[in-house]
């Protein structure tokens, strides 16, 4: 199916979020959109998607012009959308939610739950998916929850099938089946539009590229122009790719871990025996596979761990026992690996969520009242210095784009007094001018002399940030090793490969 949209135009108040933007996607086609953080990519999907209304333009289906008067309808007409942040119901099953919204029935108007599993087995043989059709959504990893969404998208015989930044919570060899599921769909006759910020991703998979930038189209490109080409024309300047850092200058002191072990509630072993030293003036990346303890470690750290065991000393004072609140009190900055869930609070505004672990501050209250001047003030600060994509300080922060979230939470924790910075995958969702920025305050955070963690599932962010890697598999640091060791050393080790040779 041939998808064509005429001088679409969204408008949300003064902001103009898509200004007259042409576009078409032929049929077997993957179609890549690739822009910032905040360019108006999602708001021109979900006008396609029948969730805005345009203001002014045309969608157009094999040249028949379209007016969608909501997802029913798009869905429909044989357009189907897989969301950055997955519209499933957790308590339902694979089946329950695949079915959601067009239920089949049989006698006494009882669910055909039973036609949904086999519907369900069906486009999970087609792809080789791996899906209990009675799973619980909630109980599943992310990368099989997205393709539970691909799976409800097809149910309905989607013929354009988008894709709203589909790998940013996705493992990198979960992004590589991902790529091979669109190139599949794609040479069935699927037309494919790929929203994304991810350099490499759109190269390998697209047959064209639209860049837009300020809710415009600024050019289009092939898959085989260059990185910096690609940079250059999301951003509107030239962009600095590598990580530009000296040799560390780490001194005594910081961060000390010892014998850790983080049991879940059932008494789990999740994290195992783990030692390590993260000194000040230096950044520590941890990689591996996710699911390998990462998530745990971080959360022990920060006091959020079920149950630990061990010792954690951050400049001499035991940190294992005491409260998050006490943690970060004592100068611990954390950037949680999911943004939405542990991040934010989406209803409040940006200001509000700037200083979530600091409303009580005097700077920001006296007498239990929030000075709204001088709240207002330190927002607005941070929304330039940040590069915050927001209408203002009082907008909701789950209104923003995912990118411009995580900046809103990066914000927040950079901007406090610390003597240790802890971040879980810190440009997840982010475009690469943003990955510039976030990257340069790592690097000048750790020069400042604070001790940096850094975790992160991208070697490609490992190896640029780290001073020194620690590698983890199944919940064991398998090896210490300098920030320059080969990938290929790192694949082995993630995959559980101990060399005395490397390992520090």
């Amino acid at each position: 199916m041939k998808l064509e949209l005429r001088g679409i135009t969204k408008r949300f108040g003064s902001l103009v979020a898509n200004d007259h933007i042409d576009l078409v996607v032929e049929p077997g086609e993957i179609h890549a959109l690739l822009g910032e953080n905040g360019a108006g990519k999602s708001t021109l999907m979900n006008v396609l998607y029948g969730l805005y209304r345009a203001d002014e333009g045309q969608i157009l289906l094999d040249d028949a012009v379209q007016n969608f008067r909501g997802p029913g309808d798009a869905m429909e007409a044989g357009i189907g959308m897989v969301h950055q942040h997955f519209m499933l119901i957790p308590v339902f099953t694979v089946a329950e939610n695949v079915m959601l919204g067009h239920e089949k029935t049989k006698g006494l108007g009882r669910l055909d739950l039973a036609q949904a599993r086999e519907h369900v087995r069906a486009v999970a043989d087609r792809f080789g998916f791996q899906i209990d059709p009675d799973a619980l959504v909630g109980d599943l990893p992310v990368g099989v929850q997205q393709r539970v969404e691909i799976i409800k998208a097809l149910s309905r015989d989607a013929k354009v099938l988008v894709f709203d930044e589909p790998t940013a919570v996705l493992t990198p060899q979960e992004t590589d089946e991902l790529m091979g599921i669109m190139r599949q769909l794609r040479d069935e006759g699927t037309s494919i539009v790929f929203i994304t910020h991810k350099l490499r991703e759109v190269r390998e998979v697209a047959d064209r590229i639209t860049v837009v930038r300020l809710g415009k189209i600024v050019g289009t490109a092939s898959p085989t122009a260059t990185n910096a080409e690609l940079a250059s024309l999301m951003v509107g300047r030239a962009v600095e790719l590598t990580v530009q850092k000296d040799a560390a200058q780490v001194r005594d002191g910081g961060l000390e871990v010892r014998d850790l072990r983080v049991l879940t509630s059932g008494g789990a072993i999740v994290v195992d025996e783990v030692s390590f030293d993260v000194r000040p003036g230096e950044i520590l990346a941890v990689a591996g596979v996710q699911g390998n303890g990462q998530t745990e470690l971080v959360e022990a750290i920060v006091g959020l761990a079920a149950r630990t065991e061990g010792s954690i000393r951050l400049d001499g004072s035991e940190l294992v026992g005491k409260s998050v609140r006490s943690i970060l009190d004592a100068g611990v900055g954390f950037v949680p690996e999911d943004r939405k869930e542990d991040g934010l609070v989406s209803g409040f505004s940006v200001a509000e969520n700037l200083i979530l672990d600091r409303s009580t501050d005097p700077a920001f209250s006296r007498g239990g009242t929030i000075r709204r001047a001088e709240l207002d003030a330190f927002a607005r600060a941070r929304i330039e210095e940040y590069d915050i994509r927001t209408r203002g300080p009082e907008t909701p922060a789950g209104t923003l784009s995912g990118g411009n979230q995580q900046k809103v939470v990066i914000a927040r924790e950079m901007s406090r007094d610390l003597k240790l910075f802890v971040a879980a995958q810190p440009t997840r969702g982010v475009d690469v001018g943003s990955i510039e920025f976030i990257h340069k305050r790592i690097v000048e955070t750790r020069d400042a002399g604070i001790p940096v963690i850094v975790v992160s599932t991208e070697l490609d962010e490992v190896t640029a940030l780290a001073d020194r890697i620690a590698v983890m598999y199944r919940g064991r640091i398998v090896g210490i090793v300098p920030g320059d060791t080969p990938r290929d050393t790192l694949g082995l080790m993630m995959a559980g490969a101990t060399d005395p040779e490397v390992a520090a």
